[in-house]
């Protein structure tokens, strides 16, 4: 019996693994197809986030900053930052567009009579490739700030990865909040500007918040996580604190998921 169980979670694995692959496909042909709407849409979304480490380089160029860090340790924590944005917008960021447009207009049942996690689907459909501009685009900052800093040891790296990849799913919580959100909460678009507004806070340096404001971004939304921790761990300021941060990242994604499928269940139909 448990070996046909563990045979059953293995070939329900290689087929959710087959369903995103052709995703994949897909999102490729589409950019392939609509070469100039793909690049055009890579420079939109890499110019909107690239004007805020130039903002930060005009900061200190003035002779102003914040307190404790230097130009280069600010822009490392943004680079982080622009990233992980790209990564999520590639991979999951869109289920809370589609999981509005589909409950706006009765799609949503299409998807919930496939023999497939709805939640799974709908993040596998979203794949985009328009995020690959921004994430050269963070990743050359990236690689410019570590150069003007302390070199960081492969202690240091493997922590920054780990983070960073916590810090990602985080992110993938937030998406997942919103989507949830969206079921109720039908056709506003201004659920993603309400998050986007607290995930900012992640692009900068803790220290500069007030304690109560630190609590909130580390442990109730976890948004320091996203580029602060990582780029702290990088930059040897971690402490035995940081890991303790990773529960409660772990505990708002399991919320995000626990969420959006209740409000799954719960769906009644158009409209929400």
């Amino acid at each position: 019996m448990k070996d046909k169980r563990l045979k059953y979670k293995g070939l329900r694995m290689r087929r959710y693994l087959n369903v995103y692959k052709e995703c994949i496909k897909v999102a490729f042909a589409s950019a392939s197809t609509y070469r100039l709407n793909f690049i055009l849409n890579c420079t939109i979304m890499l110019l909107g986030d690239i004007i805020f480490p130039l903002i930060t380089v005009l900061i200190y160029g003035s002779g102003a900053g914040f307190e404790g860090w230097s130009v280069y340790e600010v822009l490392l924590i943004q680079s982080i930052f622009t990233m992980s944005t790209a990564i999520a917008d590639m991979t999951f960021h869109g289920v809370m567009w589609v999981t509005m447009d589909m409950v706006r207009n009765g799609n949503m049942e299409m998807v919930l009579i496939l023999p497939i996690d709805t939640m799974f689907i709908l993040m596998a459909r979203t794949f985009s490739f328009e995020g690959i501009g921004l994430f050269i685009g963070g990743l050359t900052v990236f690689v410019v700030a570590i150069i003007n800093v302390s070199v960081p040891s492969i202690l240091m790296w493997i922590q920054f990865i780990a983070y960073f990849i916590i810090g990602v799913l985080v992110m993938m919580g937030i998406a997942l909040v919103m989507a949830a959100i969206s079921f109720k909460w039908v056709g506003n678009s201004r659920i993603p500007e309400i998050f986007s507004n607290i995930r900012n806070f992640g692009k900068y340096p803790q220290s500069i918040f007030p304690k109560a404001i630190v609590v909130i971004t580390s442990i109730i939304i976890p948004v320091a996580m996203i580029a602060f921790y990582p780029a702290a761990a990088l930059l040897g300021r971690g402490n035995s604190s940081m890991f303790i941060m990773i529960i409660p990242c772990f505990l708002f994604l399991l919320f995000g998921i626990y969420l959006y499928r209740h409000m799954v269940r719960l769906y009644q139909g158009v409209g929400g």
